[in-house]
């Protein structure tokens, strides 16, 4: 078994320590250059969330809820689960992420939970973006309103039962759309909080 605690194993860009400039910058990204790494990152201290949301039937079904928006740099519409920014709203930049987590979970998907735990932090696409994101998960939720988002959002709700998510995901996939990398966590059990879910 691999030792992770030796940090000599571990060796550093040989761009780490170049002069990062900032190439482009606009209201919520910039891009920008480290050596011979071009990559883009958030403005302002933005951060983002996304919320693993398992709904639960009476009988003890559970049910993933996911949302599906067209995506203009994809060209397309995309699967994803809830997520959003944090601390992107003027005198907001000390939101705290389990805030903003509850907030985009109501209002693209109209649910409300009980509770909201912190998995952790992770990177999507780390030799082209240095956002991260705080992963939670959500239980415990209530339907509150029909969600779809705010202003010029068109988001679509999908309340799926997780025996049947990999079919949901194959078929959405196969009508041509795209789907988040995000979702291939919801096939890994821990993260929806037991083994497994059969």
């Amino acid at each position: 078994m691999d030792d992770y605690s030796d940090e000599n194993d571990l060796i550093r860009d040989s761009d780490a320590d170049a002069t990062e400039e900032i190439m482009w910058e606009g209201r919520f990204i910039a891009a920008k250059r480290r050596g011979r790494w071009e990559y883009v990152g958030r403005t302002r201290g933005i951060r983002a969330a996304a919320i693993i949301a398992i709904d639960e039937d009476d009988d003890g079904s559970r049910h993933v809820i996911l949302v599906a928006q067209y995506r203009v740099p994809l060209g397309r519409f995309c699967l994803e689960i809830p997520a959003g920014l944090v601390g992107d709203d003027a005198g907001a930049e000390g939101e705290a992420a389990i805030d903003a987590a509850a907030r985009e979970l109501e209002e693209e998907t109209g649910y409300a939970a009980d509770r909201m735990e912190v998995l952790g932090e992770f990177y999507s696409s780390p030799g082209m973006v240095s956002e991260c994101f705080t992963l939670l998960r959500a239980s415990g939720l209530t339907k509150i309103s029909e969600g779809g988002g705010v202003s010029e959002e068109n988001i679509v709700v999908h309340r799926v039962a997780l025996d049947d998510l990999a079919d949901f995901v194959a078929n959405w996939r196969g009508e041509g759309h795209a789907v988040d990398v995000r979702i291939a966590m919801l096939l890994a059990p821990e993260y929806l909080g037991e083994n497994d879910y059969d």
